[in-house]
């Protein structure tokens, strides 16, 4: 299990790169959500997303033969956008492995950090199984989206949600592969075990839940425009800690996840993508539950594309 000191120890090689995101109240989605209610504005991070604090936690402790032979990932484009800034940062090439229809913006933004971006496969599991195909063939280090030193980086931004707001009662937390979920988790629940951690996924993407649920692996297909939670294989050192320490775990229909992108850029002037919009949309599912409560969001990314964003507005 990783422990806090882990991410205390993880602020060094962070914060060399980065500043803490703001922790915001909006009155005005304390009017829609019936509590008081802030959001972590990781969307404001330079790749938009907050998994670049993970890739320089990994990056700053690699052994000097795996930075020789380069970086190895795959990703729907936010933790590739953060293997990439982070290899950039050190000098280290990045190989980053993409679904076919990945989002056109998130791959170019890839490409401008320097990385060499492949398109493989229908989805995140299938661009995975090449990426770590093609790391062993050429000797690289492969990274997985859940890591301990990617879970220890992100968890700093749980470190700065507690400096901040440290009466929390409520933190809603977006669950692609789990890093988030469980970085925020670990600092929540070692500082204050109340603080309730509320995990949330698209309905059309549930394997990670399904998985909390059963307590055992679940595969699932998904059909999922949020490609930030597009999960269809869980992952099982997130699913440990998880089970350990997440309070409950929402599911969100993607036409839910749609208005509350627009709720978010009408509300609070924020440019969101969808996996950053379904803690908004988690939170609106269970008002009775939050009610007098002091209740985080985390915007997890803003990284959505045009058309999606075109879609959301329309809804």
């Amino acid at each position: 299990m990783i422990e806090l000191k882990d991410i205390l120890l993880a602020r060094e090689p962070v914060y060399r790169h980065l500043k803490p995101t703001p922790l915001y109240n909006y009155p005005t989605l304390d009017e829609l959500t019936g509590t008081q209610t802030w959001v972590k504005h990781e969307n404001h991070l330079p790749v938009g997303a907050f998994k670049v604090r993970g890739g320089l936690n990994l990056v700053a402790r690699l052994p000097e033969a795996e930075r020789s032979a380069g970086l190895y990932t795959a990703s729907t484009g936010n933790h590739g956008q953060s293997i990439a800034f982070a290899a950039r940062a050190a000098g280290i090439r990045a190989t980053i492995a993409v679904p076919e229809q990945a989002n056109p913006g998130k791959v170019a933004a890839m490409r401008g950090l320097g990385a060499e971006v492949v398109h493989h496969g229908r989805d995140f599991d299938e661009a995975r199984l090449w990426a770590q195909q093609q790391a062993e063939e050429k000797g690289g280090k492969f990274v997985g989206p859940t890591d301990e030193e990617l879970i220890q980086g992100v968890g700093t931004y749980g470190l700065e949600i507690l400096e901040a707001l440290p009466d929390v009662d409520v933190i809603i937390v977006p669950v692609g592969a789990g890093s988030g979920v469980c970085g925020t988790a670990i600092v929540a629940k070692a500082i204050n075990p109340e603080i309730e951690i509320i995990a949330c996924q698209s309905a059309q993407a549930p394997a990670m839940k399904l998985s909390w649920e059963t307590g055992r692996p679940v595969e699932a297909d998904m059909n999922t425009l949020a490609e930030g939670v597009a999960t269809r294989v869980p992952f099982e050192n997130t699913q440990r800690i998880m089970r350990e320490l997440v309070d409950d775990f929402l599911l969100v229909d993607d036409a839910d996840i749609q208005k509350a992108v627009a709720q978010m850029l009408e509300r609070t002037h924020n440019l969101v993508e969808e996996a950053g919009a379904i803690p908004l949309a988690a939170a609106l599912q269970i008002p009775d539950r939050l009610r007098d409560r002091k209740l985080v969001l985390v915007a997890s990314g803003g990284n959505i594309s045009m058309q999606n964003l075109r879609a959301a507005l329309q809804v």
